[in-house]
């Protein structure tokens, strides 16, 4: 044992267990000496630790001492004494009896989150974005009676769009966005300054002009122009930082009055289909309703059509949604939506108070898997109870769920919010769920989008659902993330399902695309799931709607990726925004108490595919064999062929004989991230501009030299060019030699002094052609060298003048090659044949 601690014994007075365990764990590595007197007496020296650590006290760093002869019996005296004495670590866990428990509790979080009495964190918006100061809230409402699909009566008017010419604007957006721009920051509240006010002004208590508003939360109007005067056309805000993706709209209008028809025109939609045109009707929100008569959003609308406008040639095409609805009530403040709204702080709210519930924050554990680049935060739930032995927690399967990648897809959070609420309960099933079970949640996986009122894209202008193979991480955090947080778990355990919840535009009831399995012993099994699920919930799945063929253009998606990284049950589970056409929900609108029980029949499913009892599980993937062989039965059929299905039938690719899904395509969103494109825009212009600029490359000995002899000959070309004009003769150097006829003796001696020079070079360049350049060079140079060695008082004869001193006689050993023998003028009126020498430069291909 420690001398200190025999010494401490011996009178009695217990060290404090905390500044006593440092002490020691610093002096058995060797980091501390220090005498039998230097260990500070918890029963003098009170606090010590809070104002000086024990090894700054007295000693110095060194060598290890080995004054541990019995390091069991070290721990048995130090966690005697920790549990005799009080304790000042705050991670020690203690059971309800006071009972120090020998193990520490987990670390805090690392960021900091909820408190009961703080404030819920603010959503950052981009610093372009104007938004009010106005918090809305509204209340969750099932109503007391089915919500039927509207019904077509064939005399639904067809509006004229006529545009702000022959309008007027009653409210716009300016500081919006659009393609050719792109995220750069964003702060809580958005753009700085005074928030203008872009409604228009009032003229009086009977100016009945509607008074629109879209500057909060998942809001998303552009602008709203007044064509009569209870007639408005509304053109929605494209997705930010691209010119895509107008289909989820949330605004709101003041101003109302009561029994008038009005009439809401949006303009500029793109998709060319819609459940509009089946009887889906637009969301409606009234907030004297809801203050006196606890009523929600409900679904409202006379003379629904979706139709297409008429636009020029060479434009984009755009369809139009037009209704009629009467408000309730006078001076009223409504709002309208394409679905129930589930904003970003309504996540936060329920976070909050599953933070502060002591029950459920046991097992629901809160943490922070990423920032969005907005520095929004993207919450990871970990769901499970508290497991005996390691050997349990191991064996635990995991199940991940994720929401709202695409923010305007609001059903998926109500459909999250529901799974939430029942496995967070103390029901039986629930219990069982997180006991065999770890569920890993992300409940909101595009916050940014969520906030700005985006339909589809994140902030970096792209469509998230395309990008799981990114490795973009500083664009794309939320999807990065997510596929590693779910990499690490797929090295701890098995992943049993993946899914992924979304919203469908233009297909009814609730279904699933999956992954067709290329593993012939899991043959089918991907379907068995779905297939529970649609026998769970008959009133608002359809098995018949769900789709299993891989496609090229969702190899991004995360069902594929995840399919591909080995989870064999990796759906998305895709909402309609209308409502179901099976059994007793037929032709009815889904309410959120709809959608968040199918939260519910997802865990009930669990339970049913997890079952030791396999006999469920046999039936249901009989009877998927079944539906297949009628499948292809039929296929075939079509096909005008005839097929045995008593034979290798099994063999079949399921792929050929399931139609592609019908979701929506958003190749258009993929690629790199807008911010990306724009640098990568710039750096190439940089480059091109560098290129102009940029000197030529450092060049070899060789290269030099060859320089060096070029420049030389056009310098002695540009001398010889001198000279000849000088001398009155055009420059022959551009133009072929010319051979008069009576020249050929020059011509022939010319060449027979020449054939030296040729051996010369031929005999320095054997085996190589022969450089024209370098040809040229040597005869200027042989030249040069001549006209150096002739006497003064001659000068070249290369003009056809007449000389102007016949009585001189001519040289006679100049060389022929250049001739400066001058002749006698001839007789005047005849022509002069005179012979001129000529410059040879010899070319040789």
């Amino acid at each position: 044992m420690f001398p200190a601690l025999e010494t401490e014994l011996k009178q009695e007075t217990l060290p404090d267990p905390y500044e006593d365990f440092m002490y020691h764990h610093l002096q058995y590595y060797g980091y501390f000496k220090a005498q039998r007197g230097s260990l500070p007496n918890s029963a003098t020296h009170q606090h010590v630790w809070k104002n000086k650590p024990p090894y700054l006290v007295s000693g110095s760093f060194g060598e290890r001492e080995d004054v541990i002869p019995d390091p069991l019996q070290k721990e048995k005296l130090l966690y005697s004494l920790m549990l005799r004495s009080p304790l000042k670590s705050r991670q020690l866990l203690h059971d309800k009896f006071g009972e120090v428990k020998p193990c520490l509790q987990e670390p805090r979080d690392l960021f900091a989150f909820f408190s009961s009495s703080g404030p819920l964190q603010a959503p950052r918006w981009p610093i372009e974005c104007e938004v009010i100061k106005e918090s809305l809230c509204h209340i969750e409402w099932v109503p007391p009676q089915p919500e039927y699909f509207y019904q077509p009566t064939g005399n639904e008017k067809l509006p004229e769009i006529v545009g702000e010419e022959k309008g007027t604007v009653v409210y716009q957006l300016d500081s919006v966005p659009t393609e050719g721009s792109y995220f750069t920051s964003a702060r809580v509240g958005g753009k700085r300054g005074i928030i203008r006010e872009l409604a228009v002004t009032l003229q009086g208590p009977e100016d009945n002009t509607l008074l629109f508003e879209s500057r909060f939360e998942s809001g998303n109007l552009q602008k709203a122009v007044r064509v009569d005067t209870y007639e408005y056309e509304l053109t929605l805000r494209t997705d930010l930082y691209t010119n895509k993706h107008t289909q989820w709209f949330y605004f709101r209008v003041q101003n109302t009055r009561k029994d008038v028809t009005y009439r809401f025109t949006i303009v500029n939609l793109l998709k060319p289909k819609s459940l509009y045109t089946i009887g889906m009707k637009p969301l409606m929100y009234s907030q004297l309703d809801a203050d006196t008569h606890n009523i929600g959003w409900r679904r409202e609308g006379k003379e629904i059509r979706y139709f297409k406008n008429n636009t020029e040639d060479g434009q984009q095409t755009f369809y139009c949604l037009t209704w009629t609805i009467q408000f309730p009530h006078d001076q009223d403040t409504c709002f309208f939506a394409h679905f129930y709204p589930y904003t970003y702080t309504d996540l936060q709210c329920y976070l909050l108070s599953v933070a502060n519930n002591p029950v459920q924050s046991q097992f629901c554990k809160l943490r922070t898997l990423c920032r969005s680049l907005a520095g929004n935060t993207v919450y990871l739930l970990t769901i499970t109870n508290p497991s005996r032995t390691p050997q349990e927690a191991a064996a635990k399967k995991a199940v991940v769920l994720s929401a709202r990648v695409h923010p305007g897809e609001s059903n998926g959070s109500w459909i999250m919010k529901g799974f939430l609420d029942f496995i967070l309960s103390n029901s039986p099933d629930a219990q069982l769920l997180r006991d065999i079970f770890i569920f890993k949640v992300v409940p909101m996986l595009n916050p940014d989008g969520v906030i700005v009122g985006n339909y589809r894209c994140s902030l970096a202008g792209r469509d998230l659902n395309r990008h799981y193979k990114t490795i973009l991480k500083e664009s794309f955090p939320c999807i990065w993330y997510t596929r590693n947080m779910i990499k690490r778990l797929l090295q701890e355990r098995e992943v049993l399902l993946y899914c992924d919840f979304h919203g469908h535009s233009r297909k009814n009831n609730i279904f699933l695309y999956g992954c067709n399995s290329n593993d012939r012993k899991y043959w089918l099994h991907e379907r068995i799931f779905p297939l529970m699920l649609s026998k769970n919930a008959p009133d608002k799945f359809s098995f018949q709607s769900c789709n299993f063929k891989v496609q090229k253009c969702k190899e991004g998606t995360g069902r594929v990726v995840m399919w591909r990284m080995g989870i064999l049950n990796s759906y998305t589970m895709e909402s309609t925004f209308g409502g179901s056409t099976l059994g007793n929900k037929r032709d009815t609108h889904f309410t959120t108490e709809d959608l968040k029980s199918l939260g519910y029949h997802v865990c009930d499913t669990l339970l049913d595919f997890c079952d030791p009892d396999r006999t469920k599980f046999m039936q249901c993937l009989a009877e998927l064999k079944e539906l297949l062989q009628k499948e292809i039965y039929k296929k075939f059929n079509e096909l005008g062929q005839d097929m045995d299905l008593e034979g290798s039938w099994s063999d079949i690719s399921l792929s050929d004989i399931e139609s592609s899904t019908s979701g929506s395509d958003s190749s258009l969103s993929d690629g790199l991230p807008v911010h990306l494109l724009n640098i990568a825009h710039e750096v190439n212009q940089k480059k091109k501009m560098h290129k102009k600029k940029k000197k030529k490359p450092l060049q070899t000995r060789k290269q030099r030299n060859e320089q060096y002899q070029k420049n030389n000959l056009m310098r002695e070309l540009k001398l010889t060019e001198d000279i000849l004009e000088r001398a009155g003769f055009a420059s022959t150097l551009q133009k072929q030699p010319t051979f008069f006829r009576n020249s050929e003796n020059a011509s022939s001696s010319t060449m027979r002094n020449e054939k030296p020079r040729l051996n010369e070079l031929h005999g320095r360049d054997k085996g190589s052609s022969l450089d024209p350049s370098k040809m040229t060079s040597l005869i200027l140079t042989k030249h040069k060298e001549r006209m150096q060695t002739e006497k003064p008082g001659f000068t070249v004869s290369c003009s056809p003048k007449r000389s102007t001193n016949p009585s001189q006689e001519p040289v006679p050993d100049m060389k022929p090659s250049w001739s400066r023998n001058r002749f006698p003028a001839t007789k005047r009126g005849r022509a002069a044949m005179t012979v001129y020498p000529s410059l040879h430069i010899y070319t040789y291909p």
